[in-house]
């Protein structure tokens, strides 16, 4: 094998410090290692140490660290002065890594880890260093031994030693404590002291991620369940595919299962499927499968457990087959501590974790899962509608239940019956009275009706059949107008509808005189009728008329209109819930004709008559179709004041598409408050998960996602909305070109935000290749700008010009968009001299704000004084101060030269620096001089640019000052804080003292 060279190591070493974290970078880590050893250079090779440390460190085997870290420290006991400053307090600090990994080890004996401390602790009070780091190790390995009076004793020492330059900071010191006081049962006083954390306060490169999945069962265990799911949506974003933060992913996971979202678990699962395996830290194999198995043992109680997981060591498992091995080996590693710290603390706290039961039924995180397949074992409830079926009761009790919901129309009868089914079915088959089976049977015949079901009509036909045997004609004549309503449904031929609706008809007003509801069965048959038979005749008229509620034309709407009023004439007073209906039906005709006004009266009195009818579940429609409708209008308070009354309303509903469908409409509406985005994101989160439990999630539950999402934003959770985002992305998709262009630019914002500058950059590529094809052009052009400028971020600079360049050209396509052109040249003589500065380079950069400017005053020239004119200056004279900075980015790269040539001899390179000087000289005054020219235009205009034109002059006087020139520039300053304190009204605060402080700075 070939030797490496040192610049060979050196150059692998900085490659290997930048690499992603993991087994490769590890790999890597090792060989640069060895062929530092061979090349005899010891400074080398403890550089090597040092990078293979750090490389264990951020990985799943970082307990592999104590060799590298045993090894430089002979080293360093060979020769402490061969180790400076930095390097010196690099390995005291590293031995806080080690004094972990040695707890973490099970193979290491007890009392060689105690002897490590005991060493660390000697070796830091000779250094001079705080006992603050030892203690904090020495309360781990006592609290894993189940020394529990020392783990405390440690714990206060720890908090009464002095902070020093080997302290921890001060993020990942607060999620120690605040562990600490999770294991002692103190929830809440863990979350008190993490949240400065969790607030942002202090922060590190594991934290809050860290954090954020240690406070996930603390906060449902305190039922802050809001608190609970942001943490989970925004932690996992930060711990995703990370390999040093396994555990981290482990704790999302049994979060999942424990919060009825085993879905999403098992998707999180299926994400690190490639180290469900065993680790060369078996701690942190312990701690993430140890969420795994909680995840795995809540599957198979639904009725999981041979569905597939994922593999293991390449082998295909289904949910128990994983469960028992992964059980198997954590516990193996559990007895293995145990073994060695002679106690069973470790085993006992692994079982009682993988043991938890749920915390909460469920709990809608928002994000899109795939729903598990249904089985025979019992779900985790829905949440509950606001009016759940009552307890269960004797049987005759919840017979009588049902029929007094069914009279009533409430919602609830359909599952009372439901229940009354199953237990005949169970239980008392054979043995149900006769009528009690014919109201089962008519319950199980509607429901095949609305569903569709192909044989509908002979259930319906059995149930009619079955009342007439039994003497109730009210009821076989209701289910005579259900079969004309199944035929309609299942698009029967017109002739064979009508005579259902006639029969049906016949049969309500053959009832008995006396029977109490003849009235309203007549009045049900004659409603149907006008109902389906403006379909027909919709029908009849050919596809160039459109049913009542199509897109709707004129044709059949006044007959129709002019019979429902009738109807609702006749029944207002002694009908008034089938009055409500017809209401509804004029407000829809209303709408479909195009006459909002009209419509809205008509179904505010639909809602109200049904309220009054004491059916207020019955106004829910209308009041939301009131809603969108008074929303279009620009009616916003109005509009939520009928939202939140179908809120209100739906209290009795329990169908979960109904619910999606109130939720998002107010959610809708409470977006466009300024004040309302955390209520708006309470009602998308429920409408989402609505929709999910009606099946619709790539349908409504989709666009209460999106709501979700920009509630969040709106809110500042831009991490928490990425999520949300990214997992509903693929449907909104499938909902059109203009919502799929939305999408993913609303997603590359999000992404823009959260700093990801290269996916942000792909979401705008892929948004502005959908708008590819649209005829305006500017749509594409302002997507690739957006891509353009988060490829700039990421230093993908050939990228970003192309994708500039794209933009310019599209916008010269409309002609009409000067100032993003002018935008987009400044942007490319930016990058003109990032990775190719030569005088060429710096020439195109100043040709291109050359152009920018051109492109400004030639827009002036032509538009005049026009309400853009203003900008257009503005946009003139940052052009103008942007080429300034560019020079005095072309000075610094020619006195950098200067530096360099400075350690040569001979003409030639004297020659060079006097020719440098020369040009640094001009290039200085022409900055001085743009300087001037945009504060000028800045003057002229007016008062909100005067911190502007403060910049201008500032720059001006400090290149002057370096051009030898201090008095003038600080003239130039002291006459603009004179103009300044002449006119204080028009000066914005705090500027006059920038200005005087710069002044001051200047002089200084």
């Amino acid at each position: 094998m070939t030797m490496l060279t040192r610049e060979e190591i050196e150059r692998g070493l900085a490659e290997n410090s930048e690499a992603p974290n993991g087994a490769a970078r590890n790999a890597h880590a090792e060989v640069l290692v060895g062929a530092a050893e061979a090349n005899g250079d010891t400074a080398l090779f403890r550089k090597a140490l040092d990078n293979l440390i750090n490389a264990y460190l951020w990985s799943a085997e970082s307990s592999k660290m104590l060799v590298p870290f045993a090894r430089l420290l002979q080293e360093y006991d060979k020769d402490p002065g061969a180790f400076d400053r930095w390097d010196a307090h690099s390995l005291f600090w590293q031995f806080k890594w080690v004094a972990t990994a040695i707890s973490d080890s099970p193979e290491i004996p007890l009392e060689s880890a105690t002897g490590w401390l005991d060493e660390m602790e000697r070796r830091y009070r000779i250094a001079g260093y705080s006992e603050r780091p030892v203690r904090e190790a020495e309360l781990w390995l006592a609290d894993a031994i189940g020394e529990d009076d020392r783990a405390e004793r440690a714990y206060r020492a720890w908090l009464a030693a002095d902070r020093d330059s080997m302290s921890d900071c001060h993020a990942c010191e607060l999620n120690g404590q605040g562990s600490y006081a999770v294991l002692r049962g103190d929830d809440a006083q863990a979350m008190e002291v993490w949240q400065p954390v969790l607030a942002g306060e202090r922060t590190c490169a594991e934290e809050p991620h860290r954090l954020l999945a240690h406070s996930l069962l603390p906060l449902l265990r305190l039922g802050r369940f809001d608190e609970a799911r942001s943490h989970h949506l925004r932690g996992y974003r930060m711990a995703r595919g990370n390999e040093s933060l396994l555990p981290s992913v482990g704790k999302h996971i049994e979060f999942c299962a424990l919060s009825g979202n085993e879905s999403r678990g098992l998707e999180i699962l299926a994400e690190h499927a490639a180290h469900v395996g065993p680790l060369v830290n078996v701690d942190d194999q312990m701690a993430f499968h140890g969420g795994i198995l909680v995840l795995l043992r809540r599957l198979t109680e639904l009725g999981h457990g041979q569905s597939p997981a994922v593999p293991y060591e390449g082998v295909p498992r289904t949910v128990s087959e994983l469960y028992e091995v992964l059980r198997t080996g954590s516990l193996e590693i559990a007895r293995r501590f145990d073994a060695r710290n002679g106690t069973t603390r470790v085993s006992d706290r692994f079982l009682a974790r993988i043991g938890r039961e749920p915390l909460v039924g469920v709990l809608p995180l928002g994000v899109r899962s795939t729903a598990l397949p249904k089985t025979a074992a019992p779900a985790a409830a829905a949440a509950p509608a606001a009016a759940p079926v009552p307890p269960a009761a004797g049987f005759d009790e919840l017979v009588e239940r049902a029929r007094q919901a069914r009279a009533q129309g409430r919602p609830a009868a359909d599952g009372l019956w439901a229940e009354v089914g199953a237990r005949a079915d169970a239980h008392l088959e054979g043995q149900v009275d006769p009528l009690v089976a014919a109201d089962v049977a008519d319950h199980r015949a509607l429901t095949a009706a609305r569903g569709g079901a192909a044989n509908a009509a002979e259930l319906l036909e059995a149930v009619r059949d079955g009342y007439r045997a039994l003497g109730q004609a009210e009821r076989a004549a209701l289910a005579e107008l259900r079969l004309a309503s199944a035929a309609a449904q299942s698009g029967a031929e017109p002739e064979r509808i009508r005579e259902l609706l006639n029969t049906a008809a016949r049969a309500a007003e053959a009832l008995d005189a006396d029977e109490p509801l003849r009235g309203r069965r007549i009045a049900l048959a004659e409603l149907a009728s006008i109902r389906v038979e403006s379909y027909l005749r919709s029908a009849e008229a050919g596809p160039e008329h459109e049913h009542v509620h199509g897109p709707g034309q004129d044709h059949g709407h006044g007959e129709l209109a002019a019979e429902l009023g009738a109807f609702v004439a006749a029944h207002g007073e002694d009908l008034p819930d089938l009055a409500a209906e017809a209401e509804e039906m004029l407000g829809r005709v209303a709408l479909s004709q195009g006459d909002p006004e009209r419509a809205l009266p008509l179904l505010a009195a639909s809602a109200a008559r049904a309220v009054s009818a004491d059916r207020p579940w019955q106004a829910v429609d209308p009041l939301v179709l009131q809603a969108g409708v008074l929303m279009s209008l620009d009616r916003r308070e109005d509009a939520e004041a009928a939202a939140r009354a179908a809120l209100d309303h739906s209290a009795e509903v329990t169908e979960a598409e109904t619910h999606g469908v109130v939720r998002l409409t107010l959610a809708d509406i409470l977006l466009r408050r300024a004040d309302a985005a955390a209520e708006a994101a309470e009602h998308a989160l429920t409408a989402a998960h609505w929709f999910d439990q009606a099946g619709l999630t790539a349908d409504g539950g989709a666009q209460a996602r999106l709501v979700l999402a920009r509630a969040h934003a709106r809110e500042g959770r831009n991490a928490d909305a990425a999520e949300v985002l990214q997992s509903t992305l693929p449907d909104l998709l499938e909902h059109g070109e203009g919502q799929a262009v939305s999408a993913r630019e609303f997603l590359g914002d999000l992404l823009r935000q959260l700093n990801d500058s290269r996916a942000a950059a792909e979401q705008y590529l892929l948004a502005a290749e959908v708008a590819k094809g649209w005829e305006d052009t500017r749509p594409q052009a302002a997507l690739a700008q957006a891509a353009a400028e988060q490829l700039s971020a990421a230093r993908l600079h050939q990228e970003a010009v192309a994708a500039y360049e794209r933009s310019l050209e599209l916008y010269r396509v409309t002609g009409d968009a000067p100032i993003a052109e002018v935008r987009i040249l400044r942007s490319l003589a930016w990058l003109a001299p990032r990775e190719n500065v030569t005088a060429a380079a710096w020439a195109q950069a100043r040709d291109l704000m050359h152009e920018a400017a051109g492109v400004v005053e030639a827009a002036l020239a032509e538009h005049g004084e026009t309400p853009a004119a203003p900008q257009l200056r503005a946009e003139l004279a940052q052009t103008w101060q942007q080429l300034a900075q560019v020079l005095d980015w072309r000075v610094n790269s020619l006195e950098e030269a200067d530096e360099e040539y400075g350690d040569e001899d001979g003409d030639e390179s004297t020659h060079a620096v006097v020719g440098r000087a020369a040009e640094v000289e001009a290039l200085r005054l022409e900055e001085i001089g743009l300087s001037e020219r945009a504060a000028a235009l800045y003057a002229e205009l007016g008062p909100d640019h005067l911190g502007d034109r403060l910049q201008c002059v500032q720059y001006a006087a400090w290149t002057e000052q370096e051009t030898g020139r201090e008095e003038a520039g600080a003239a130039r300053l002291s006459a603009l804080i004179d103009e300044l304190r002449a006119r204080p009204e028009e000066v914005p605060e705090g500027l006059l003292e920038r200005a005087q402080s710069s002044l001051d700075s200047l002089r200084s």
